[in-house]
């Protein structure tokens, strides 16, 4: 990730009118990327989708302007999740796709996502090639070949169908009381239409975004109003995305959260058994709890971890032919349905499982027991506390202990000066004794 000055590990995200997510770059984004995707002597073509930020109307029409200024066409979506751009981009045979979200973040924020034709997120030479061109003076359209721009009043529609079509084709959801939660984002039409077409009875929250409310109290980083709605709905499951629906968070019929890690350990368990898991394994980081290596390693299923991040867990899965991956955090990547993560698809293929299974959610979604983790947080103001031999020493101490029942991640935030500490084993008193002392080691040599 050397040498960026934009592109994070997902894309460009900040405060609006703030650099780097202002008018003026998301122009210049657009005359960047046109730029670099105008290969061939076709009619080239980029389409747009975006959440339900305020500032997206801003940011869209800023990049209108940069790609038709090169000569690219547009295609306008409208709010559509993250999901439906990338299957959308590939299907339209575009260049380019284009998703303006700052995901779960809040209002304030918002970012630019960019997929290849292929509907897959750029790699890092090509977000590389954007950032240069970006220092530069692009070469602009001649009158004549100045872009087009026009919307698609059906995106919905066909990401709907699409959805639909990952769902087993013997099974309904008629008798099924979900509850949804759209966090007032990109999916606040398209998730709850997908499930009332599949024949469930939907009750729906988080779907009246008024530009400042995306993931504000609602969502999947903020269950609490999912929890209580399933409980005073008697409804049978609760399903949460974020705010551009490539995350999911599943409620069972308690009231209880069920994390990423139990609904991967499903959903692998399942294609296992049915002959449909690839690779022999399931992807996801290093945070993800060691209770799930433990329950998928007594299916014969191979844990594959990554460094935090989809992106990580989707290069690992191309690379070796896997087709289930995530993060403990809901982001689901079922390759056989599409290219990024899909919260609505995953949650499908939780209800099919749910079906099938006739048992009610609390039974079936709660397929192992966590090990005890604990994760803090410790500020730095400068230099790498890491390096430091102390710590090192600390950290050592800590790995022999935990030896054989127990793991340790340490790692600076990609985003801020903090140390994440986090370790996990079989004794809570244990997991807390590790995780206070390299604390206090990293703040005492960071002070």
């Amino acid at each position: 990730m050397s040498g960026r000055s934009y592109f994070g590990t997902d894309g460009i995200r900040g405060r609006t009118n703030q650099w780097p997510m202002t008018a003026e770059l998301a122009m210049k984004v657009g005359m960047a990327a046109g730029t670099r995707f105008m290969r061939g002597s076709h009619r080239h073509r980029v389409v747009i989708g975006k959440d339900t930020r305020l500032s997206g109307y801003m940011v869209e029409n800023a990049l209108v302007a940069g790609f038709t200024s090169v000569g690219m066409d547009v295609v306008q979506f409208g709010p559509i999740p993250t999901p439906a751009v990338a299957m959308l981009a590939h299907s339209m045979r575009a260049d380019l796709g284009v998703m303006i979200s700052a995901s779960h973040n809040p209002f304030e924020d918002n970012g630019i996502k960019l997929f290849g034709p292929d509907g897959y997120k750029l790699s890092d030479e090509d977000e590389l090639k954007i950032e240069a061109l970006l220092d530069q003076d692009i070469p602009l359209a001649a009158p004549d070949a100045i872009g087009r721009a026009r919307r698609v009043e059906d995106a919905r529609g066909r990401y709907i169908h699409a959805v639909k079509s990952s769902f087993p084709a013997d099974l309904r959801l008629d008798g099924l009381r979900i509850v949804v939660d759209c966090a007032n984002g990109a999916a606040y039409q398209v998730a709850p239409a997908a499930l009332w077409e599949l024949g469930a009875e939907v009750i729906s929250i988080g779907v009246s975004p008024d530009g400042l409310n995306i993931n504000d109290g609602c969502g999947s980083t903020a269950p609490m109003l999912l929890q209580e709605t399933v409980v005073s709905a008697g409804a049978d499951i609760g399903i949460a995305l974020d705010g551009d629906a490539d995350r999911l968070i599943i409620v069972d019929e308690k009231g209880d959260i069920v994390d990423g890690d139990q609904i991967m350990a499903l959903i692998a368990g399942g294609w296992a058994r049915e002959g449909r898991l690839k690779g022999g394994g399931l992807v996801a980081t290093v945070m993800s709890n060691l209770g799930l290596e433990r329950f998928v390693a007594g299916l014969g299923i191979e844990l594959v971890r990554t460094k935090v991040g989809d992106r990580y867990v989707l290069e690992k899965m191309r690379a070796g032919g896997y087709n289930v991956g995530g993060e403990q955090s809901g982001h689901m990547i079922l390759s056989d349905y599409g290219t990024t993560g899909d919260g609505t698809v995953a949650a499908l293929q939780v209800l099919a499982a749910l079906v099938r299974s006739g048992k009610a959610a609390s039974a079936l979604l709660h397929q192992f027991d966590k090990v005890p983790q604990l994760l803090k947080n410790v500020r730095f103001s400068g230099g790498k506390p890491l390096d430091h031999q102390d710590v090192k020493r600390v950290i050592a101490q800590a790995e022999a202990e935990l030896n054989g029942s127990g793991r340790l991640v340490i790692r600076p935030s990609g985003t801020e000066p903090v140390i994440r500490v986090m370790a996990e084993g079989d004794s809570e008193d244990q997991v807390r004794d590790v995780v206070d002392r390299i604390c206090a080691e990293v703040a005492k040599v960071a002070a």
